[in-house]
């Protein structure tokens, strides 16, 4: 491998990164879930009433990454899907 990309602090990070998520991917596997949705949950876990874009800036991530974290049809059977609430900016939660 060439010298000068591991010494690339980005490469060096990313690499971190993959490693990490590979460590929770059997273990997500087995809850047929993605890592983002185990953030988005995470989340949700310790707070109520979380606006999608709230949630969107807690896990930095945009809307494209989150509307599948959050949709039905990629929700776990187990997840059941609570009514979207607005509140009074308007914004969705969940």
């Amino acid at each position: 491998m060439n010298d000068s990309l591991h010494r690339q602090v980005c490469f060096s990070l990313y690499s971190a990164s993959r490693a990490a998520t590979a460590v929770y991917r059997p273990l997500l596997d087995q809850l047929g879930l993605t890592y983002p949705q185990y953030l988005v949950l995470m989340v949700l876990w310790e707070q109520d009433g979380v606006t999608v874009r709230d949630l969107g800036r807690s896990l930095e991530l945009d809307s494209g990454t989150l509307s599948p974290c959050s949709s039905g049809s990629k929700r776990p059977a187990w997840c059941s899907g609570g009514a979207r609430q607005p509140t009074s900016a308007g914004s969705r939660s969940i």
